[in-house]
């Protein structure tokens, strides 16, 4: 079953966020994990690659992340689902966080997911579960989807390759970031692949031995 579930990745949005499809090779069926915005683009992937979505999968609740989930919901006709309600303030906010960075009126609209997350939940689609990690520090609210059977995880801004996720924004919290990546990812296993928010993946056992915020803070 691991060896049919793929990931698209669609870099959205002036923020170049990874929006990323998880879908079944043989059925085609899958979700679309935060997308962030480019809804045409989005769309013109899945039907270029013949995808069904089943879901929208949030991760957390920053404009860059969920800034066009209402829109995708309403033209695929499909729930959303997540993030921790921890990061209801957030999502309640999106037209505010556009405002901020100036984007015009009615680009993004405030969000409200069908089905909040919290930890231990299991998601699934077309046979591929996948165990949601609640991972505060970069958002409240923050969640991770994990594919034990895949050995993959996709973990939105909590970790990059060789960086970790922002802490200066509301709600942030560095001690808590660091906190959920030693306590809830590492743990997972060195050779756990993961896809993250921005920029390329990686494995967390390069980013345990390598990653300079999380060797730092083990000195």
């Amino acid at each position: 079953m691991a060896a049919k579930l793929n990931a698209l990745i669609i870099p959205v949005t002036a923020f170049q966020q990874n929006c990323t499809v998880l879908f079944d090779t043989e059925s085609k069926h899958g979700v679309v994990v935060d997308p962030g915005g480019d809804i045409d683009h989005i769309q013109e992937a899945l039907e270029k690659n013949g995808i069904v979505v089943d879901a929208i999968w949030l991760t957390h609740g920053h404009i860059d992340h969920a800034g066009g989930a209402m829109e995708l919901k309403e033209t695929l006709g499909v729930e959303i689902i997540g993030p921790h309600e921890a990061d209801k303030m957030l999502l309640d906010g999106l037209e505010d966080q556009a405002r901020m960075f100036g984007l015009p009126a009615g680009t993004v609209r405030n969000a409200a997911p069908d089905r909040w997350l919290e930890e231990g939940d299991v998601l699934s689609f077309a046979g591929h579960e996948f165990e949601v990690l609640h991972c505060p520090g970069h958002a409240p609210g923050h969640v991770v989807f994990y594919n034990r059977a895949a050995g993959f995880a996709h973990v939105g801004d909590v970790l990059f390759r060789g960086s970790i996720g922002r802490t200066d924004l509301p709600g942030g919290d560095h001690a808590a970031l660091i906190a959920s990546i030693k306590e809830k990812l590492l743990p997972l296993g060195d050779n756990i692949g993961f896809i993250c928010g921005h920029g390329p993946g990686g494995q967390l056992g390069e980013e345990r031995r390598t990653n300079p915020f999380l060797v730092q803070a083990s000195a």
